[in-house]
C-alpha cells in the first residue's frame, strides 16, 4: 500500500540548485539540497510551509512523493 505525503521544493531567483524543507521547527525553516533528507509530510503541514517561505525572492512548490506504508 502507498500513500501520498509531500516535500516542499524552494526555488531561489539566483540559485541553480532547488533546496527542500528538512525541518519546520525551529525558525526560520531549516533547509536542505539533498531531496533524501527532505522532510516528508503531510498535504495540510506543507501547505504551512508553503505559505511561511513565500517571499519575493523565493518559489516554493509542493512536490508529492509516493511512500510505502
Amino acid at each position: 500500500m502507498t500513500n501520498t505525503k509531500f516535500v516542499v521544493k524552494v526555488k531561489r531567483g539566483d540559485a541553480n540548485a532547488p533546496m527542500y524543507v528538512q525541518r519546520v521547527d525551529p525558525t526560520p525553516i531549516l533547509m536542505t539540497s539533498n531531496r533524501k533528507k527532505a522532510l516528508v509530510m503531510g498535504k495540510f503541514m506543507a501547505e504551512d510551509a508553503v505559505n511561511s517561505l513565500q517571499t519575493s525572492r523565493c518559489n516554493p512548490e509542493l512536490v508529492s512523493v509516493r511512500v510505502n506504508a
